[in-house]
C-alpha cells in the first residue's frame, strides 16, 4: 500500500514524474520544462539527444532545496546537447538570465566582436563602390540597395518589422531602381530571420511561376500521426500579384549566405534555391527553420523550442545542416586587410557570364 501511494505521488510515466501538489516549486518547474520538450520538441533524433537519459541524469539534482540559480544551471546543462539556436531559456531576476545552446557558426567565430562585424560591413560597401556601385540607400528598415550600370545589390537585413502593406511599395521602389540591370545580388548574410509571411512576400518578387516553396509538419501534444506530428502542409511560392511596373525581377540572381543566416533566412534560401535563375554563393545557412514555440514555467521563466520540421520541395530536411551553396566562398578576417569582399567579386563574375 505504501508503495502504491508513493507511486501515485512520484509516479513515473514515460520517464517523467507526474506533476502534482507534492512537488516543490523547483521540482515542478523542472518537470514542466522537461515534459514540454518531451511532448513538443521536434529534433531529438536529428540532434542525437536521448531525452529520457537527460531526465535520469538531471532530475535527481533538483530538490525542494534547489535555489533558482542552481535550477537555472541544471536546466541549461540539460538543454545544452540540443545545440539548437531556437532553444532559449530566459530567467527573470538572475544575473545570468538568458541561455541558448547554439554552437556559433564559423563566420561568427571569425568576426567575433561588434568592431569586426562593422569592419566587415564597411568592407562590403567599399567593394561595391570599387566595382562601380553607387552609395547604398535604404527602403524601410529591411532593405539597403545600390546598383551599377549593369548589376544591382540588395541587402535584406531581416524578415520582420515592416507591415505587409508597406513592404510591397518598398519592394516596388527597390526593383524600379534596378530597371535594366543584367543581374542582381541578394545578400542575407548576418540576417537573424523573421517570419514566413515576410520572406514569401519578398521571394514572390523573384518567382517565375508557381512552385513548391516548402513542406512543413508540426509536433503536437496530440499528433495526428503515430510520431506525434501533424500532417504535412505544402506552401507554394507564386509570382507577386500586387507588384508595380518593374516590380518583379526574374533575371540572374546570386544569393549570398553564410552560417549567420538564421531561421527565416534559412527558409528564404530554401525557397529561392528552387528558382532556376538563382545561384547561391558563400557558405550553408545556419539550419534552424522552425518557428519558435514560446512557453512559460510556473515561476515565470520563459523558454522556446523548435516544434516544426521544414522540408524543401524535394522533401529533404536541412535542419542542423543549412541550405547548401552552389559555389563555396568564405569570408575571412584577412578580407579586411585586402579591403575586398570575395563573395561580391565572385557574384559579379558569375553574373557577367549569364
Amino acid at each position: 500500500m505504501n508503495f502504491i501511494r508513493l507511486s501515485l505521488v512520484l509516479g513515473i510515466v514515460s520517464g517523467s514524474l507526474v506533476l502534482g501538489a507534492e512537488l516543490s516549486p523547483p521540482e515542478k518547474n523542472f518537470e514542466t520544462l522537461w515534459k514540454t520538450f518531451n511532448e513538443r520538441y521536434a529534433f531529438f533524433e536529428l540532434r542525437k539527444v536521448d531525452w529520457q537519459k537527460q531526465y535520469k541524469t538531471y532530475r535527481p539534482k533538483v530538490t525542494k532545496e534547489t535555489t533558482d540559480e542552481e535550477l537555472f544551471n541544471i536546466m541549461c546543462e540539460m538543454l545544452k546537447p540540443l545545440k539548437d539556436g531556437h532553444v532559449n531559456l530566459k530567467a527573470k531576476g538572475l544575473k545570468k538570465k538568458i541561455f541558448n545552446p547554439e554552437e556559433l557558426p564559423r563566420f561568427s567565430k571569425e568576426f567575433n566582436t561588434r568592431k569586426l562585424e562593422k569592419a566587415y560591413q564597411a568592407m562590403v560597401r567599399k567593394t561595391l563602390k570599387d566595382q562601380g556601385f553607387g552609395d547604398t540607400q535604404r527602403a524601410t528598415a529591411l532593405f539597403e540597395y545600390s546598383r551599377s550600370k549593369d548589376f544591382g545589390y540588395l541587402l535584406i537585413t531581416e524578415f520582420e518589422g515592416v507591415k505587409r502593406k508597406k513592404l510591397g511599395p518598398a519592394l516596388d521602389k527597390v526593383l524600379a531602381e534596378m530597371k535594366g540591370i543584367k543581374g542582381l545580388i541578394i545578400d542575407i548574410r548576418l540576417n537573424p530571420g523573421g517570419t514566413d509571411q515576410c520572406l514569401y512576400q519578398i521571394a514572390s518578387r523573384f518567382a517565375d511561376k508557381k512552385r513548391v516553396g516548402h513542406i512543413r509538419k508540426s509536433r503536437r501534444k496530440s499528433g495526428e500521426g503515430e510520431d506525434g506530428f501533424s500532417e504535412l502542409k505544402t506552401r507554394f511560392l507564386k509570382p507577386a500579384t500586387d507588384a508595380g511596373p518593374n516590380g518583379i525581377f526574374t533575371g540572374p540572381i546570386c544569393l549570398l549566405t553564410h552560417g549567420a543566416s538564421y531561421s527565416a533566412a534559412d527558409a528564404f534560401a530554401m525557397v529561392m534555391t528552387e528558382l532556376p535563375h538563382v545561384t547561391i554563393i558563400g557558405e550553408p545557412t545556419n539550419g534552424i527553420f522552425s518557428n519558435m514555440l514560446e512557453k512559460k514555467l510556473p515561476n515565470g521563466w520563459k523558454y522556446t523550442l523548435s516544434f516544426q520540421v521544414y522540408y524543401a520541395a524535394d522533401k529533404k530536411c536541412y535542419e542542423g545542416k543549412g541550405i547548401p551553396v552552389d559555389i563555396e566562398v568564405l569570408n575571412k578576417r584577412t578580407d579586411l586587410e585586402k579591403g575586398e569582399d570575395p563573395l561580391i567579386i565572385k557574384s559579379l563574375e558569375v553574373l557577367s557570364q549569364k
